[in-house]
């Protein structure tokens, strides 16, 4: 997979203060990118310098694999804070006015279709400053469309969105991703939110970028599991028993905790262990909050 953004060393500062830290970032073609932090990170001015409303102090920004920005804007489109609407226009009077602001020309039915695509097609002559929080979202990621980028920037999408209305952008970021081989960066400060979408993450803190991991790192992190917690003595019994029988697991020495995959019989592992002599002091399947896990990486419990 090649690179469609590629940050090293991006530095800004408002005064005496970092807003970005010394960041690097990879965002590779067909990623769902969620960049996660919380209010105040610096996640919007990332995303301002990335789209050319605000200047870095240094470092080094590749768009589709080159450092002319200018080039790979024309391929990106977003949506940055509040979305840009006219509210006396209709869906598809806002959907004309923004091609011919970026010179594109859009047929009526290209319009039609990219409403469609947005599930806005049917809303006709009502004026967007009728439409729901929810409706007016779409309609910006439907202006943000115009052009057919090839890269999304969604700057906190769901942002003040009822349930219906984050679950509508949602299915529409996942069906623009995989039907129209889009590449999204989309930010939040609520990782639950986005782990039903991403492929990857960045998490930032403070204005620095803390980790990089993928969908599938995350879910071995925070996986359900089944822990079996024993007496000191018996903990070296336990660990052979587990090692002598190929069991996968991870031991807290502290808490005298081993802890096992989901997918092993842990009927016919308590049975077995007891068996041995090993008698548990406590049992039960585990289960790792999404936000638990946030709030451990940006409280400084790094790996």
């Amino acid at each position: 997979m090649d690179d469609i953004l590629k940050i090293r060393g991006l530095t800004k500062m408002f005064g005496q203060n970092y807003a970005v830290n010394n960041v690097d970032m990879n965002i590779q073609r067909g990623d769902i990118y969620g960049f996660i932090g919380r209010n105040g990170a610096g996640k919007t001015t990332l995303i301002r310098i990335l789209l050319g409303l605000c200047e870095k102090n240094s470092g080094e920004i590749e768009l589709f694999g080159s450092s002319n920005l200018s080039e790979g804007r024309d391929k990106t489109g977003c949506i940055i804070e509040n979305p840009a609407l006219f509210p006396k226009m209709t869906a598809k009077d806002n959907i004309i006015a923004q091609s011919k602001a970026v010179g594109v020309k859009l047929s009526s039915s290209e319009i039609d279709d990219l409403l469609s695509v947005v599930g806005l097609g049917s809303t006709g002559k009502k004026k967007s400053k009728n439409f729901s929080l929810g409706m007016k979202q779409r309609l910006s990621i439907a202006l943000a469309l115009v052009g057919n980028p090839e890269f999304l920037v969604l700057d906190e999408p769901t942002n003040g969105l009822d349930p219906e209305g984050i679950r509508d952008v949602r299915n529409l970021i996942l069906r623009l991703n995989k039907e129209k081989n889009i590449t999204v960066l989309v930010s939040s400060h609520i990782l639950g939110e986005l782990h039903k979408l991403a492929t990857r993450y960045g998490v930032i803190d403070k204005g620095r970028l803390i980790k990089e991991f993928t969908a599938k790192e995350l879910d071995e992190k925070t996986e359900d599991g089944f822990e079996i917690k024993v007496k000191e003595d018996d903990v070296q019994s336990a660990e052979d028993f587990l090692k002598e029988s190929n069991i996968d697991y991870s031991f807290d020495k502290e808490k005298c905790k081993f802890t096992i995959s989901k997918n092993e019989n842990s009927d016919e592992i308590l049975k077995q262990i007891t068996a041995k002599g090993v008698i548990p002091t406590s049992y039960g399947f585990k289960n790792v909050d999404l936000e638990d896990y946030f709030m451990e990486l940006i409280g400084g419990k790094h790996e």
